[in-house]
Parts: C-alpha cells; sequence; structure tokens
C-alpha cells in the first residue's frame, strides 16, 4: 500500500485519506470562489445604486432649477406685464358670411391688435375662454364660446401686434354646461347680433355684428 507523508503531522497517510484531503481542498477552494464571487457581485450592485441615486437626484435638481427658472404665463401676468385691456388693445369681429341655414355653422375671424404706449405690452389669453364670441337674440344670450372648458394660450403682445383666431358658432343655443354641439338643439330662422369680448374685463369688447340665420 503506497503512503504519503503528512508535511504537518509527519504521519503516513493512505490513498483514501489523499483522496479525501484533496476532495476537501477542491471543495473549500470553489466555495472560496464562490464567496468572492458573491461579494464582488454586492459591491457592484451597491455602486450602480449609489449611481442611480445620484443620477434622480441630479435630475429633480435639474427639472426644479428649469421650473423656477421658467415662470409661467400668469406668474408673469401677476409680477410684471399687464392685461390686455380696453385701454390698450381694440378688438374686432369678422363673420366669414352674413347669413346661413339653420343647421349650419358660421365661422368668425377674431382679432386682438395692441394700441396702447407702454413698451411691456400687454398678456391676453386668446383662447375661446379668454376672446369669449357671445351670440344674442336681442338681450337673451343663446351660445358663448367659453360654456365648454379649453386650454388657455396666453399671448404678449406690444406695438405692431396683431393676434387672430377662427372661433365657429355651430348654430346651436348652449346652456350653462359644457356640451356636445350635436345634443343641442338648433337656433330658429331670425337676426341674432355676435360680440366679441376678453373674459374679466367686460369693457373691453368688439362691435357687435348682425347674422341672419335662414
Amino acid at each position: 500500500m503506497a503512503y504519503k507523508i503528512s508535511p504537518r503531522t509527519g504521519k503516513k497517510r493512505t490513498k483514501q485519506q489523499q483522496a479525501m484531503y484533496r476532495r476537501r481542498r477542491i471543495v473549500f477552494g470553489i466555495a472560496t470562489v464562490l464567496v468572492l464571487s458573491f461579494i464582488v457581485f454586492c459591491l457592484y450592485s451597491l455602486t450602480q445604486g449609489v449611481v442611480a441615486v445620484n443620477r434622480e437626484i441630479h435630475h429633480a435638481d435639474v427639472y426644479a432649477i428649469s421650473r423656477k427658472e421658467v415662470p409661467s404665463p400668469i406668474q408673469q401676468q401677476k409680477s410684471s406685464v399687464p392685461d390686455c385691456d380696453a385701454s390698450n388693445v381694440a378688438l374686432s369681429l369678422t363673420p366669414a358670411a352674413s347669413s346661413f341655414g339653420v343647421g349650419g355653422t358660421m365661422d368668425f375671424t377674431a382679432s386682438v391688435k395692441y394700441n396702447g404706449s407702454g413698451k411691456a405690452g400687454c398678456l391676453i389669453d386668446v383662447s375661446q375662454a379668454g376672446m369669449v364670441l357671445t351670440i344674442k337674440s336681442g338681450k337673451d344670450v343663446v351660445w358663448k364660446s367659453n360654456v365648454c372648458p379649453v386650454d388657455t394660450d396666453y399671448r404678449l403682445i406690444a406695438k405692431g401686434d396683431e393676434v387672430k383666431q377662427t372661433i365657429t358658432w355651430p348654430g346651436v343655443r348652449s346652456g350653462s354646461e359644457c356640451a356636445d354641439a350635436a345634443d343641442l338643439p338648433n337656433v330658429d330662422r331670425g337676426v341674432y347680433s355676435a360680440q366679441l369680448s376678453v373674459e374679466g374685463h367686460a369693457k373691453t369688447k368688439s362691435e357687435p355684428v348682425g347674422i341672419t340665420v335662414e
């Protein structure tokens, strides 16, 4: 039987003992590699997590700064630029035709032109909620363009500026609540007046124009 002298104990080891010793060394080596791999993986994951957190913090800081540096039009309106009103703008309203049939529609060109003297100009919402088209039959309000909510469209206008928008009256009678034009009754034949005004500034309005529904 072959023996091998152990360098630690000086005793002879059999082949079985030698094989067992080698297996233990192999198992120990594999375990060591696995532990080291796990430690490296943990360190890598931790590093990536720190980088991701720093990136998110930086993004949040940049976003906050950008929001702070770019004030909304409403903030500008309140802080420095005056509202457009009868003292610095002129409104006009032009229908596409003088008449249309029952069940039809009418397009109007709504115009606001700056005629003030201030260098800063003025701020106005030119959406259908800010520049309101009102249709009347005598004193009866038949339809208004601001019954349904729309996105605001603030414009800064100054000397020489003019903004034009198209507003369509669908030829129906609107109520106090928003509804689809298809669900509203058509107006009867007759003569109606149309007028443009600035929301919140009752004196800022155009001359009324007559429209005939045939």
